[in-house]
């Protein structure tokens, strides 16, 4: 680095002397025109050294980003015409483009790409994907100097040789006007006389004819692929709807009553219960477990709350007939009356796909009926993965699906997976009495947490009677009469680990078959395939929620139902991407879990520089008062700003803290604005202030308060 910046002391002082010297004066107009005999003279008397000459003085002084190409662009026309002018002054202010662009790459590039690395990575996609298009208007249109578009270009992931042929191509048409001109520079008063209000606007509509014509033939191939997977279907004349919707769960709940409020006509299939997995079989009865295991834990500590003793008495098939009250009271917010009153026509039964504007559904009450469609969203979401292990086959499964059926408390859990689901689990069954053992085959549970996210997780788990074991990988299940062991492999060596009932949580997978995706050709993979729009290979056919992908959230499906129900309605007219930027996650185990953005393992992984900001919540007031003061606050932020990359919290209510980073991310409020920000005392959101208090506090001006004190000192007199 310290190379490079006496290279860039060198350049600036160059640039100094150069402008001290006669260069300013020799370099107008009325100057070449004074010499134009004389230079036509030089060049005829050795034409081939002139031009030699020529051409590595203007490749040097673009390379150096001089001022004056114009005037020397001209001077070629004068000097040698335009056929060789041209030639040489467009092979000379690329090459010398090309130099600059180099230049500031190896000058300052990883400098500022370690400053701003987010920015310039979304920056750089852009590049990747349309940079060359983008110089060439750039080139085309002189908006923008030559020189600020070199160093700027040289600052992105370019490769040099698009950099290269991209401004040879598009110099050429300004090349040639500005030669032409040197060519009767007898009658150019200044160099406004060049470009005339007409030229200028055909340099503009120039600049802009690639990207009409990529906006063309990317139409032209839509529609060619469009008919080609339309063509075994006709369309019909007149649709019955304006959108059909699959699923009844939070995609597809949420695409439908957005539909309705739009005024569109609308009807949504649900072959099992509304409100999907998140109501019936995910986050409602999970919450209500969880809670009620924490009461049982918290009874149990009583004496940390100064009571000498209390006792607890339940009985496990009462809290999970609570459970089962929880969902029936926020079942109406799903249910088929709340969405009919909405406008949404909801259909209570099995949907098939069978062209892609019909859909044949098979009612609850033995009715078939067909209706066309203008648009329609997948919506079918996902179920719980059951790995092929020998011998699984044998014993009762567990999953998220079906363990609320249970009515009997486990002796003996084992739970197989270290994700949120199983995590959560594990702990709410210890605490309600099971001996749990928890086997994960990564070498930690929570793996895409921190390391410290997990070992802190591992700890209290640990310390409440879960036996955490991993770096296990399931081989198989032995049966010996009535016992029952899962064989794992720990360090090359098999493992038998005893248990009475299985539940299995190493993932979920999407809901792609059974209502007609196979035989109409919707493209899918581990999900079905979805462009930035949420469509599908059929432009008319949506996806959206755990049927789509990225993300496996009831919020995000939620997050997606949106764009799904917009764009299904009003394209081709207008269409939004779908905007995955802040994205916040939480695991309800004791302590929380809550993150948005990214932790130090994914920034690590992209090469994204960071700072680390820390607060403990052993050190926060409501915290200790509640007894709760464990965990910590860790954000990410841009080094030497306050900009937030991301945010995790550890620690009671993680879940509700978080809700102040994903605000302050998406609208681009940083940390000082945090910590001028008042929070109520004594609560535990203060803990998200003090953090701010934290990075304020390493990022203080030392100089300006050592003045400070010396100020100070002087006033004592």
């Amino acid at each position: 680095m310290n190379t490079r910046w006496l290279l860039i002391g060198l350049l600036l002082v160059g640039a100094v002397l150069v402008y001290q010297s006669d260069f300013a004066q020799t370099m107008t107009l009325a100057s070449i025109k004074a010499r134009q005999a004389e230079l036509e003279a030089w060049r005829r008397a050795s034409p081939w050294l002139a031009g030699l000459m020529f051409f590595l003085g203007y490749a040097a002084a673009a390379a150096i980003s001089l001022p004056g190409a114009a005037l020397m662009t001209v001077a070629a026309g004068a000097i040698f015409g335009l056929g060789w002018g041209t030639l040489i002054v467009s092979f000379a202010s690329s090459l010398g483009a090309t130099l600059a662009f180099l230049s500031s790459r190896w000058l300052l590039g990883a400098w500022v790409n370690a400053r701003f690395g987010t920015r310039m990575a979304a920056l750089n996609e852009g590049v990747a994907r349309d940079g060359g298009f983008y110089l060439f208007t750039l080139r085309l249109v002189p908006v923008l100097p030559f020189f600020a578009i070199n160093l700027g270009m040289g600052l992105t992931a370019m490769r040099p040789w698009t950099f290269y042929w991209v401004s040879q191509v598009g110099m050429l048409a300004a090349t040639l006007v500005y030669v032409n001109a040197g060519t009767q520079l007898a009658n150019l008063k200044s160099l406004g006389d060049v470009l005339s209000p007409a030229m200028l606007g055909s340099l503009v509509l120039l600049g802009f004819l690639p990207w009409l014509a990529k906006g063309l033939a990317i139409g032209l191939a839509g529609r060619l692929r469009a008919h080609k997977v339309y063509a075994r279907w006709p369309r019909p004349g007149h649709f019955d709807r304006n959108l059909i919707v699959i699923g009844g769960g939070s995609a597809g709940l949420v695409t439908a009553y957005i539909a309705a409020a739009l005024k569109a006509r609308v009807t949504l299939v649900e072959k099992h219960a509304l409100g999907g997995d998140c109501l019936n079989t995910g986050c409602v009865p999970s919450k209500a477990l969880i809670r009620s295991a924490k009461f049982v834990h918290q009874i149990r500590r009583a004496k940390d709350f100064g009571i000498h003793a209390a006792e607890v008495k339940y009985d496990f098939a009462e809290v999970m007939e609570r459970v089962q009250r929880v969902i029936k009271a926020i079942e109406p917010h799903d249910s088929v009356e709340r969405y009919t009153a909405l406008g949404v026509e909801v259909a209570q039964g099995v949907a098939r796909v069978i062209s892609p504007w019909q859909v044949e559904i098979n009612h609850r009450d033995g009715r078939v009926e067909r209706l066309t469609t203008r648009a329609l969203v997948i919506a079918a979401g996902a179920r719980p993965f059951v790995p092929p292990i020998p011998g699984i086959e044998r014993v009762q499964v567990l999953t998220s699906d079906n363990v609320w059926q249970l009515r009997a408390l486990p002796r003996r859990l084992l739970v197989l997976g270290g994700g949120p689901i199983g995590c959560e689990l594990a702990q709410a069954f210890a605490r309600l009495g099971s001996k749990v053992t928890q086997v994960e085959m990564a070498d930690r549970i929570l793996s895409r947490e921190d390391a410290e996210v997990s070992e802190t997780v591992t700890q209290r788990f640990e310390s409440e009677g879960v036996t955490v074991l991993t770096g296990h990988e399931a081989q198989r299940i032995d049966l010996e009469g009535d016992d029952k062991f899962l064989v794992a492999i720990h360090r090359n060596e098999h493992v038998r680990i005893p248990f009475d009932e299985l539940l299995v949580a190493v993932g979920r997978q999407a809901n792609l078959a059974g209502y007609g995706l196979e035989s109409l050709g919707v493209s899918v993979g581990r999900t079905v395939d979805v462009n930035g729009y949420l469509q599908t290979n059929f432009p008319n056919i949506y996806a959206a929620g755990d049927v789509a992908g990225p993300y496996q959230f009831t919020h995000t499906a939620a997050h997606q139902a949106w764009y799904a129900a917009v764009n299904a309605l009003f394209s081709p007219f207008k269409k939004f991407r779908a905007d995955y930027s802040v994205i916040p996650a939480a695991t309800f185990v004791e302590p929380e879990v809550a993150r948005v953005g990214l932790n130090e393992l994914e920034a690590k992984a992209r090469g994204t520089p960071y700072e680390v900001t820390r607060y403990g919540l052993d050190d926060l007031d409501r915290a200790i008062a509640d007894g709760v003061d464990h965990g910590f606050i860790k954000v990410l932020t841009v080094p030497g700003k306050d900009r937030i990359l991301g945010a995790t919290i550890v620690g009671e209510h993680a879940g509700d803290l978080l809700a102040e980073f994903v605000l302050a991310m998406k609208h681009g409020i940083g940390l000082n604005q945090l910590l001028a920000t008042i929070h109520i005392y004594p609560t535990l959101a203060e803990a998200n202030k003090y953090v701010a208090g934290n990075w304020k506090r390493a990022h203080a001006p030392q100089g300006v308060l050592r003045g400070l004190a010396r100020f100070h000192r002087w006033r004592l007199g």
